[in-house]
């Protein structure tokens, strides 16, 4: 549905209305708990401390949605923006701050689960259960620095172990629905002195509607995913840790729907990975070292029966990779991180023309360093660089600045950042094999990285004993030796460096008020310019989003809570403009037992008939119910 006229006229208004409430001067005022984010510096470090920009979700959060997938709580995020072609299992994309998700760094526990055998180095986000997540945490800008390569738009961190009571305790919850969904989760929490343990399996059917707007068939989809965390102290001087993950995903989808919907397609999706190491703290913990050892598999295969012939391809991909983090405290207002990596990548995927498969590899070697300073009181500061070593286009240099400041008598915080990042050649870009025997290779191992630089300055104000708190933020982020597939025959195409500068540009804004102890609001508005090197705007990233979050408690045992997303002016490929939409998410919650929930939550409440990819359909009105149940302290 197309929003009103004056829609936009009212979020410039209500952006406006966000700043300046945001540099409001507040009274003073007793400080709470500091949250703690840990992407930032890779560290623990309050947030308040920190100059870049990031937002963490928590366990309360994502259990009060029971949303099933992870991409429903990133959709929310301030710069995020999600886009599916159908329902869920359908290829999902990612934006931070209009740049795309080959851009993004993901980790899960660490992990890094981005595809080594895709068209770009980028992750399956619609494979990404929520059951078992404890955080959610999305840090946004450039992060190459810290993380290597794709790090260019952010870094996506996930994470199933959290802090827990002593003891063990067992966590049950399933749900039925709409579509012929249902899902089931089983998680292990266990604590004790210092050992921590968590464990989930996680299992989700959907029938699914049609992927393509056009069709009448529905594409299911299927998802069953495992994984485990764990650490044990053995003192206070060495520690271990370990974690896995294994997600077995089945899901149907439609070709573009001008060419044929009626016919079935299926990507089967399985994911091993594993990271495992120890800590070694001397000096009376003022010297940290982390060593670890992490490994990746992918197997993915697609199976078509399109009009245009049937086509099956295998695709198997690797990473293991080697890493070193080390701080040490220098003075009580100086630490000093540093730390090295070594990746292999490796990849093996079809050869359309018909010869043999290709099999590739690269490798990857950095060495980073970081200070962390506080020359005064509420100020931090960080300076870091980074030197990676690529073993087909040599050495690529990044760095990384922050700043915040504190003003404790106002509770006013300005925070700054700004940094360079690269993107390396994914093994498809270098290696890939011509689409038509004797052709040209689509692949070019000259190929050098994509760089950029980006940075983001905002004013935080928090009120009423940090009951409320605003948040205004200016980005800018500009990429350039951009890597396109530039046509050199009829129908053939290979990858090349192309000339001109993709620039995003734009502010977010966020909004988080505890009203009382029954009612707490949420909001965020992101106003985003994105533009391709030839001054185009860069497809399915909204010019204007809010999202829109509430919780309610109107007696003891109930809890009434609610998501929304509204997207005003975006474009599809070629220019196309997809109509504007308000997606709400409700969910009503009753507690029997302190222990216990039975739930009843409805998607798309308003029945909104919208498209985030043009063509592709999207679930109209859903209702599901549910229970969650903690057996234990």
């Amino acid at each position: 549905m197309r929003a009103p006229s004056g829609i936009s006229s009212l979020f410039t208004a209500v952006s406006a209305a966000a700043l300046a409430l945001a540099v409001w001067p507040a009274g003073a005022q007793d400080f709470v708990l500091e949250e703690i984010v840990a992407s930032p510096n890779r560290a623990p470090m309050e947030a308040t401390k920190t100059g870049s920009s990031v937002t963490r979700i928590d366990a309360e959060e994502i259990e009060a949605q029971s949303q099933p997938l992870a991409t429903d709580y990133l959709n929310l995020v301030p710069g995020v923006a999600i886009t599916s072609p159908g329902g869920p299992g359908t290829e999902s994309s990612l934006a931070i701050r209009g740049a795309p998700k080959r851009y993004v760094k993901t980790l899960y526990n660490g992990i890094d689960i981005s595809d080594p055998t895709s068209t770009r180095v980028q992750t399956s986000y619609q494979y990404l259960l929520s059951g078992g997540l404890d955080s959610i945490e999305v840090l946004r800008g450039s992060q190459s620095t810290l993380y290597g390569s794709d790090a260019i738009a952010g870094v996506i961190s996930l994470s199933t172990l959290g802090d827990m009571e002593p003891g063990v305790t067992h966590l049950l919850s399933g749900e039925g629905g709409s579509h012929g969904t249902a899902r089931a989760s089983y998680g292990l929490r266990a604590a004790e002195g210092g050992t921590r343990l968590s464990l989930n399996a996680t299992g989700f059917h959907t029938d699914g509607i049609s992927a393509a707007a056009s069709g009448r068939e529905r594409d299911g989809y299927e998802n069953v995913t495992l994984d485990i965390a764990g650490e044990h102290a053995f003192s206070d001087v060495f520690s271990v840790f370990g974690s896995a993950l294994y997600i077995n995903a089945k899901a149907e989808f439609d070709d573009p729907p001008q060419d044929d919907p009626f016919h079935t397609n299926v990507n089967r999706n399985r994911q091993l990975a594993g990271r495992a190491g120890f800590n070694l703290n001397l000096l009376d913990g003022r010297l940290k070292n982390t060593f670890a050892l992490q490994g990746f598999s992918l197997d993915r295969s697609i199976h078509s029966d399109s009009t245009f012939g049937p086509f099956n391809a295998d695709y198997e991909g690797e990473r293991v990779k080697a890493e070193y983090q080390g701080s040490f405290e220098a003075h009580e207002r100086l630490t000093l991180q540093y730390g090295a990596d070594h990746e292999r990548q490796s990849a093996r995927f079809p050869d359309d023309a018909g010869s043999l498969p290709i099999d590739n590899s690269i490798h990857m070697t950095g060495v980073w360093a970081q200070g962390i300073l506080t020359p005064v009181d509420n100020l931090t500061l960080t300076l870091g660089v980074r030197h990676d070593k690529h073993s087909k286009f040599g050495g690529e240099t990044t760095y990384r600045a922050s700043a915040a400041y504190l003003f404790r008598e106002t509770g006013t915080r300005l925070h700054a950042s700004v940094g360079t990042g690269f993107r390396a050649p994914s093994l498809y870009e270098l290696f890939a094999p011509p689409l038509n025997m004797g052709g040209v290779p689509v692949g070019n191992p000259d190929l050098q990285p994509e760089t950029s630089i980006g940075f983001d300055i905002g004013v935080e104000q928090r009120f009423f004993d940090e009951r409320l708190v605003a948040d205004v933020t200016y980005f800018h982020l500009e990429i350039d030796n951009l890597i396109d597939c530039v046509e050199v025959r009829p129908s053939e195409c290979q990858y090349t460096q192309i000339s001109g500068t993709s620039r995003m540009h734009g502010v977010e804004t966020a909004l988080r008020y505890e009203v009382n102890s029954q009612l707490s609001l949420g909001s965020s508005y992101t106003y985003t310019h994105a533009v391709d090197q030839n001054g185009d705007r860069l497809a399915r990233v909204p010019r204007h989003a809010i999202g829109l979050s509430a919780t309610y408690k109107p007696a003891e045992k109930w809890t009434v809570t609610a998501a929304g997303k509204i997207a005003v002016d975006t474009v599809d490929t070629d220019d196309l403009a997809l109509d504007d939409y308000f997606l709400l998410n409700a969910k009503v919650a009753y507690q029997p037992t302190e222990k216990t929930e039975l739930y009843v939550r409805a998607e798309n409440l308003l029945n909104q008939d919208y498209q985030t990819v043009r063509g592709y359909g999207t679930p109209g009105f859903s209702v599901f119910a549910g229970f969650r149940a903690r057996l234990g302290p």
